[in-house]
């Protein structure tokens, strides 16, 4: 079957947008970047210095704050042709059948709400952007790693994942997260219990030292953790939580496990406990600092952008 390969980008509207901006840019320590005709519509665009995705995150003015949009790859255009006719199979609602796409970086695309609501683009042929190697000392995210949903449906909508996106098990905590992947990294999306919306959207750093620098930054310009430093045992991957101006969370990210994309990988299943979370038990905070999830006022409403 056709696969999703990929996490590219996902895009928000905030009521602050020049807040918002800042944050990513001056803290966070993004890039913007601009279509080459100048034209952005009003929309913000924001890539790591670290990988050639044309951007990883979208921005734009509105009194509603919401996720417009989370969008993933496929390899090519007959993929993403084959993943739009499982999605409708599916009984998904779809935005807009498989097209040229609009938007910067082109490329061959569609859209559709997921079973929560959420809207969501599988497409190929996006233009790359720039990338360049990290300096140790620059503290500054690579690429984006991974987006975890809460889901009132959250075992339902894994297997939906698995079985018409083509991703694979993971793990399981308790049965109340599961981490699923679509390619060698340990999870690119996860699932939650809770009304549908987004949990926490992660960065990765080049290392877990990188990781502590990027901590020491924010916390000088007045952004605390919400939750870190800790290790996770599901993907052993390092983290430290933030919450941006506009409310939504953002992870800092290091060692994410490398396993086999293939069927070799046996699934486990964590049984819930402190250590299970945070390996190290040394971080303030916790998931009950972050922020509470509310359904996201954009569910079944496309963005239109």
């Amino acid at each position: 079957m056709a696969r999703v390969t990929d996490v590219r980008y996902v895009g928000y509207a905030v009521p602050d947008l020049a807040a918002e901006r800042e944050f990513y840019i001056d803290q966070w320590k993004l890039k913007e970047v601009t279509p080459p005709d100048g034209e952005q519509g009003g929309l913000v665009y924001l890539a790591t210095e670290g990988h050639d995705e044309l951007y990883v995150v979208r921005l734009r003015q509105s009194g509603t704050r919401r996720v417009d949009v989370v969008a993933l790859a496929a390899d090519n255009r007959a993929d993403v042709d084959a993943l739009h006719d499982q999605v409708a199979a599916s009984g998904c609602q779809i935005i807009f059948a498989p097209r040229p796409l609009d938007t910067f970086g082109g490329g061959y695309g569609f859209r559709f709400f997921n079973p929560d609501g959420i809207e969501m683009e599988i497409s190929a042929d996006v233009a790359r952007g720039t990338a360049r190697e990290l300096e140790v000392g620059e503290a500054i995210p690579e690429k984006i790693s991974h987006v975890v949903f809460h889901s009132p449906q959250h075992k339902d909508i894994t297997q939906w994942f698995i079985d018409v996106l083509g991703f694979r098990l993971s793990d399981w905590i308790g049965d109340f997260m599961s981490l699923i992947r679509c390619n060698t990294a340990h999870h690119r999306i996860a699932f939650l219990p809770g009304p549908a919306c987004l949990n926490h959207i992660a960065y990765d750093m080049p290392s877990v030292d990188e990781m502590m620098r990027g901590l020491k930054r924010l916390r000088r310009a007045g952004h605390d953790t919400a939750w870190g430093p800790g290790r996770h045992t599901a993907g052993n991957n390092t983290f430290t939580y933030y919450v941006t101006p506009a409310g939504f969370a953002v992870e800092y990210t290091s060692e994410l496990e490398e396993v086999p994309d293939d069927d070799s990988w046996e699934p486990r299943t964590f049984a819930p406990a402190p250590e299970i979370m945070d390996q190290w038990g040394i971080g303030q905070g916790g998931p009950q600092t972050m922020p509470k999830p509310a359904p996201d006022a954009g569910l079944f409403i496309t963005s239109g952008v």
